[in-house]
């Protein structure tokens, strides 16, 4: 009995600082020359593995783990943030790789910097202030995003990419390596370039997924209306309310309209040229 009672507390390294009013759920491990502020809360099971810091009024998940010098919920990088009490969170099981930033919230944003369940971060990366992540997202090396970015459930950035402030990026959607995205990205999308250029759907995810060829092949159908290879004189207008028309049973091709319908500050990422654009379809054919 002793040593389940010793596994259900807290276990804290002798080099580590956690300061009074923080809250250890059962199992947390903060391993050497850690720092946890006043206002920090972890749930059972976390890991710091070491030289972590968690700062301000922060909640990390059950189960989430931490790698050497990441920073979670320090002040963010926005010269009108005067020291409010705003707030950061992170979701259960999720994995933040060594050298990652985290910021809090803004009193002029949302105020929350969430990372959702499930998520991993890889190394380098920079989650800015009152960004908001879903679940099972994956964020590769050196991936950086400014403020208010929202990245939906199960989407995957690769390295090197640069998200402008206020983007959205859809479920499921992809964006590739060292692209600079300065537009939202449909759900499902998949974008290219350093100037990021919207070249097909994620076809890998929806096949790993279960989606069967019928569907597959309706949405891209669906795609190919909305973004045809000679858009000629139909507007873009036009080409959305035959999509509209003609795939209105289709629950994934609304998930992709509600998108297009909801407010934004960046517009929508424009389709690429033929040439990039017929090999992503040529991919997913």
């Amino acid at each position: 009995m002793h040593a389940v009672e010793e596994a259900r507390q807290a276990r804290v390294h002798p080099t580590a600082l956690v300061a009074p009013g923080a809250v250890l759920g059962r199992g947390v491990v903060i391993g050497p020359w850690c720092t946890v502020g006043p206002n920090a809360v972890l749930d059972d099971g976390v890991e710091l593995i070491s030289h972590v810091v968690v700062d301000g009024h922060t909640h990390l998940g059950a189960y989430s783990r931490y790698f050497p010098f990441c920073t979670v919920g320090m002040a963010p990088q926005d010269l009108k943030y005067k020291g409010e009490p705003t707030r950061c969170e992170v979701g259960a099981r999720t994995v933040v790789r060594e050298h990652v930033t985290i910021h809090r919230g803004t009193a002029t944003g949302s105020g929350l910097t969430k990372v959702g369940q499930d998520v991993l971060i890889m190394a380098n990366a920079h989650v800015a202030h009152d960004c908001a992540l879903g679940d099972r997202v994956i964020i590769v090396n050196n991936v950086v995003m400014g403020g208010h970015v929202t990245i939906g459930n199960d989407a995957r950035v690769m390295g090197s990419a640069a998200i402008h402030q206020f983007v959205r990026i859809g479920h499921a959607a992809l964006v590739g390596g060292v692209a600079g995205v300065e537009a939202d990205v449909i759900p499902y999308g998949s974008v290219l370039g350093n100037r990021a250029r919207l070249i097909g759907l994620h076809w890998i995810w929806l096949r790993r997924n279960g989606v069967q060829s019928a569907e597959i092949h309706r949405m891209r159908k669906a795609f190919l209306t909305l973004y045809p290879k000679v858009c000629g004189d139909v507007s873009f207008q036009a080409r959305l309310e035959q999509v509209r028309k003609d795939f209105s049973g289709n629950d994934r091709i609304q998930e992709i309209l509600t998108f297009i319908d909801a407010p934004s500050h960046r517009g929508l990422v424009r389709p690429a040229r033929a040439g990039a654009a017929d090999q992503a379809e040529t991919e997913g054919a």
